[in-house]
């Protein structure tokens, strides 16, 4: 264990340093924004802007990595992105915000995919886990010093900006010196959204409202403990410990979902989201440490359902889709985690903070009827060989520590591992008679894999090792 942590502390403090930054920013812009009386609004607008950007930042980061590399992808975006933060000590103008935010959030994306990617091409298969659980601890560990720096710091003002870029500016240094830069190429996760729509419709729905509750969280948690009038250092401690309870989680998740029944457990944990959120969704003024206890357990829900959904959603997949899901799960969250901040943002000012938690519980009552299954639909949906991915889910877009699930770019590696070899596919043998008497039933779903019309890069490879057989076979035969 000792070895990977050695080989990836670069990349692992890294990390640390850029998940502070972005969880203290993440933070600041609301607590700033509500102390200057901007509307719910404009503030879930400038939350929105951020996801907007995380989204269209994996398609503008796989271009930029495969131009420039991943070194100066990152190093390029880190610099973009600290002189977005200080950008916002010098104006007040709140559309410019929605823009340096938009930004902040493409370049980060861009990171994630450097990071991750770099991780994975990198990593041995048998130590991948290992990796990537140190990746994960340093994600959520960034993320709760940030709270904790605004509990030490609690000036709104220009100097945590700073801190912020100081951050950002720092996470540099460890990257920029690492001796581990072979990194392979980067391939584009293909999409079959209109596939998915028609065969997981539910489960497509279901990542939406996740998106929704979790984006709205990030950003507007901060405006529901200022209407509460909690202190700058007691909301960075209620953040705190919400972070860290989205990584506790983690843990009695995995052991369960391994052992029973993942629409079960969506639905139980929907059940519960709905339940914990009512207090505060319903008494108007809290006292702090039932605040702390309360938000901690609805934490706990909220942070599980993500993990569920992707288990859930390969479960219902064959492995040949599995790359594809990924990219279209990406979509669906990201899109939810835009609207959440809007909806909820329009609706604090005429009804207050309360609304935030009110909005939680209706999310967890719509999975929980989304979820509800027959026992036919589970056994005709269930694919073999389905992976487990418990994927922790932080203020980001970032993919899965496992698996790029989140990421709509994935290197090589991943693709091969994912997609089963031509050569373990066993061809069903139909007698022809009986394939004459008994015509096929039709699918109700389009086949899958790739169209065999269509002239792919595998095809390609296909035809010139068959001519090159074919040339080192006459070459014998002339020879002889």
């Amino acid at each position: 264990m000792r070895k990977p942590l050695a080989l990836f502390f670069p990349l692992y403090t890294t990390t640390l340093l850029m998940l502070l930054g972005s969880g203290l920013l993440t933070t600041y812009i609301s607590l700033r924004l509500s102390a200057v009386h901007v509307s719910g609004a404009m503030i879930g607008a400038i939350i929105a802007a951020n996801y907007i950007g995380l989204v269209i930042g994996g398609k503008v980061g796989h271009i930029l990595i495969a131009r420039v590399g991943h070194i100066r992808a990152y190093v390029s975006c880190s610099g973009i992105i600290t002189a977005a933060v200080l950008g916002h000590g010098l104006t007040d103008i709140i559309p410019v915000w929605v823009v340096l935010r938009l930004i902040i959030g493409l370049c980060m994306m861009v990171q994630y995919m450097v990071l991750e990617s770099w991780l994975n091409d990198q990593a041995e298969a048998n130590q991948r886990g290992v990796v990537f659980g140190f990746y994960m601890v340093a994600s959520y560990l960034g993320m709760a010093l940030g709270q904790v720096v605004l509990m030490l710091n609690s000036d709104l003002g220009v100097s945590t900006l700073i801190v912020i870029a100081l951050c950002f500016a720092l996470c540099l240094v460890p990257i920029a010196l690492t001796t581990r830069t072979n990194v392979g190429h980067m391939s584009p996760a293909p999409m079959e959204l209109k596939f998915f729509i028609g065969a997981i419709p539910k489960v497509l729905a279901i990542t939406l409202l996740i998106g929704m509750v979790v984006g709205s969280f990030y950003g507007l948690a901060p405006i529901y403990t200022s209407q509460q009038s909690l202190s700058t250092q007691q909301t960075g401690l209620f953040m705190a410990l919400a972070i860290f309870a989205g990584l506790l989680a983690q843990f009695p998740l995995s052991w369960l979902s391994d052992r029973y029944n993942r629409n079960m457990l969506m639905r139980i944990n929907a059940i519960l989201l709905a339940v914990a959120a009512l207090p505060l969704a319903l008494l108007t003024h809290i006292s702090f440490p039932l605040l702390l206890g309360i938000g901690f357990i609805v934490s706990l829900m909220q942070f599980t359902l993500y993990p569920l959904v992707v288990a859930l959603a390969n479960d219902m997949i064959a492995p040949e889709r599995r790359v594809s899901l990924s990219a279209c799960l990406l979509m669906a969250f990201g899109v939810g985690a835009c609207i959440g901040p809007l909806a909820v943002g329009a609706l604090i000012e005429p009804l207050g903070g309360n609304i935030l938690y009110a909005f939680f519980a209706l999310c967890g009552g719509g999975i929980m009827a989304l979820s509800r299954t027959s026992k036919k639909e589970e056994e005709t949906q269930m694919a073999v060989d389905a992976p487990v991915p418990h994927i922790a889910m932080p203020d980001s877009l970032s993919s899965s520590p496992l698996s790029p699930a989140l990421n709509p770019a994935f290197d090589e590696q991943m693709i091969q591992e994912t997609m089963p070899a031509p050569e373990n596919v066993v061809e069903p043998q139909v007698e022809e008679n009986e394939a004459a008497e008994e015509p096929e039933e039709e699918s109700k779903y389009p086949p899958q894999g790739a169209d065999p019309e269509v002239d792919t890069g595998l095809q390609r490879a296909f035809t010139l090792l068959e001519d090159s057989v074919s040339e080192e076979t006459t070459d014998k035969t002339i020879h002889q």
